[in-house]
C-alpha cells in the first residue's frame, strides 16, 4: 500500500479515503499552478471525490476558511471564506455570489481507488519540485 505523499505511477498519493467524509474536512495538498505555489484540495460530496485549485474565480484567494474547511455551513457548497463565492462540489461551476460571471474553480484530476484518494497532475497543476507534500488537513 502506499503512503501518503508517495508517487507511483505519476499519480500522487494523497491519503487514507475512509478519512475523507461526505460534506466534511477535505484534503489540502502543495501543487505548482503554472509555476506558482499553490494549493490544491480533495472533498467529498455525494459519495464522490473532487479536487479543485485552491483559488477563487472572483479574486486568486485560498476558498478554505479554516484549513481543509471548504464548505459551507449547511454542507450544499463550497464557498470562498473571503468574498462569499459559492460553487458546486460536484462540478466546481459557480452557484453564486460575486464569482458570477468571473468563471469556475479549476478542476484537478482525483480518484480513490483501493481504499486512498490519488491526484494525477497534469500540464497546469503540477507537483512541487522534489515534494508531493501533503497538509494534515483530514479530520
Amino acid at each position: 500500500m502506499a503512503a501518503a505523499g508517495e508517487v507511483t505511477e505519476g499519480l500522487i498519493d494523497l491519503g487514507d479515503a475512509a478519512t475523507l467524509r461526505d460534506g466534511g474536512t477535505g484534503i489540502r495538498f502543495d501543487l505548482l499552478a503554472g509555476a506558482e505555489p499553490a494549493t490544491g484540495f480533495v472533498i467529498r460530496h455525494r459519495g464522490a471525490v473532487h479536487g479543485y485549485l485552491n483559488r477563487c474565480a472572483h479574486v486568486a484567494m485560498e476558498l478554505d476558511w479554516q484549513p481543509g474547511e471548504f464548505f459551507d455551513f449547511d454542507r450544499e457548497f463550497l464557498i470562498c471564506a473571503t468574498h462569499g463565492a459559492l460553487y458546486e462540489p460536484a462540478s466546481g461551476a459557480c452557484a453564486g455570489g460575486p464569482c458570477a460571471g468571473h468563471g469556475d474553480l479549476q478542476r484537478l484530476d482525483v480518484f480513490e481507488r483501493d481504499g486512498r484518494i490519488y491526484w494525477r497532475p497534469d500540464a497546469f497543476a503540477r507537483a512541487r519540485s522534489g515534494s508531493a507534500s501533503k497538509e494534515n488537513t483530514v479530520g
